[in-house]
């Protein structure tokens, strides 16, 4: 999950404190900026519903399926939901709800933690932690895109390279694709995204009347 939330982050990446110099190299000025102008998209919606696709790749290029799944945010809250499992956050509290084991795992949010996840979208949460470069343009289901590659400093992740494809007319990031270090490829797909919608806090909260016989388990010590 937090491989999963990584790449949906990077999907939506916050540029506002990229182009730093760092002990490892220096990341470039024009592919900063291009996601300065998709952060600045982003930051100007209040709420985001989203629609998108993950497709997952074994090492020579084989599919391992197809998921999908649909994205709330309103601030500092969301909710993810995709095949199998929903995650919510209010800003404080995240409930990890899987759906076949009918259990629902409870923790406290983390700020200061090294995993990723939407709530840090719009931080400089990656300023210090990628280099990135602009590969070029090329075509994409009609759409002349922009590709960032984006490689973290902290080598003891498990992934290595994430790519960013960003809409040239639009600045909004369409597609994503992460490599993770056995080989296999995340690529997920933006399907929609409405940057007008009217979302209830309620929506950020697992509601248990809801789902009877869930089986709680509450992490927050």
């Amino acid at each position: 999950m937090k491989l999963f939330l990584s790449v949906l982050a990077g999907l939506l990446v916050s540029a506002s404190g990229l182009g730093q110099n760092n002990s490892l190299g220096q990341s470039d000025p024009e592919a900063k900026q291009i996601l300065d102008r998709a952060s600045s998209k982003i930051k100007s919606f209040k709420a985001i519903q989203g629609t998108f696709t993950l497709a997952i790749q074994d090492g020579d290029g084989h599919s391992e399926g197809t998921k999908k799944g649909t994205l709330l945010m309103k601030g500092n809250k969301f909710k993810v939901d995709i095949t199998g499992q929903e995650i919510y956050s209010d800003g404080t509290t995240t409930w990890t709800y899987d759906k076949s084991s009918k259990e629902v795992t409870i923790t406290k949010n983390d700020p200061t933690a090294g995993s990723l996840s939407p709530q840090k979208l719009f931080t400089n949460f990656y300023d210090k932690d990628f280099l990135y470069k602009l590969n070029g343009e090329q075509k994409m289901n009609g759409k002349t895109v922009q590709e960032i590659e984006m490689t973290p400093l902290d080598k003891s992740r498990n992934f290595h390279k994430i790519y960013l494809y960003i809409d040239k007319k639009t600045h909004m990031v369409i597609s994503g694709k992460l490599l993770d270090k056995n080989g296999n490829r995340y690529i997920y797909s933006i399907n929609s995204l409405n940057g007008k919608a009217a979302i209830s806090d309620a929506s950020f909260t697992f509601d248990k009347s809801k789902h009877p016989g869930v089986e709680e388990v509450d992490l927050r010590q």
